[in-house]
């Protein structure tokens, strides 16, 4: 972690793990962000993959975009997803890529894991995995990836630049990045960035 993270990087982690523990356990509560079946298709997802997944997998989808917009993962290829939270993109990325290839979400929260390691266990494809871990240390072995995705979690990351080492660690020399998220274009105030709440709100 940087040194010069201006953010309680513990505590952050806490707020978040906390947050998502909440959309894991009640998927249909009430959160800043949209969830499920209905954002997704909000997002364009194509209902034949969705269709195809575990409605508990669904359920408790919480990310920002489509992040298969540029295209579905080759078949035989090896793709990671970082933040994969309830599984969702990741099992639609296993079932792209087809038991010749593998698919490997890693999350910080336990529960989201339980719930995604339960989805995977439903579609019955051997070719795909979750483990637990941080985007600045992901535990995939150098060049393993043909495709890193993650979906509206790198917002969250306090220390980008760690990230980003990681996932170009992680990929193979000329693979791919698809990345969908929130960004800001203009400079945010050092008082902004120590506050907790502005990031997970």
């Amino acid at each position: 972690m940087a040194a010069d993270t201006p953010v309680d990087v513990d505590r952050l982690r806490n707020e978040i793990e906390s947050t998502y523990q909440q959309v894991a356990e009640r998927p249909d509560g009430s959160y800043h962000f949209h969830t499920g079946r209905r954002a997704m298709d909000h997002l364009g997802y194509p209902a034949d993959l969705l269709d195809a997944l575990p409605a508990s997998a669904i359920d408790a989808f919480a990310g920002v975009a489509n992040v298969f917009g540029p295209g579905l993962p080759e078949v035989g290829s090896r793709v990671v997803d970082v933040g994969s939270g309830a599984g969702t993109d990741t099992l639609i990325a296993a079932r792209a890529v087809g038991t010749d290839g593998a698919a490997i979400g890693v999350d910080i929260n336990e529960a989201m894991l339980e719930r995604a390691r339960a989805a995977a266990a439903a579609t019955g494809m051997p070719h795909v995995g979750f483990r637990r871990g941080l985007a600045e240390e992901l535990p995939v072995d150098d060049g393993w990836a043909d495709l890193v995705i993650s979906n509206g979690v790198l917002n969250l990351v306090p220390d980008k630049a760690a990230a980003y080492t990681e996932i170009h660690r992680a990929l193979r020399p000329g693979g791919r990045l698809q990345v969908s998220d929130i960004c800001v274009e203009a400079a945010v105030p050092d008082e902004a960035k120590q506050d907790v709440d502005l990031w997970t709100a």
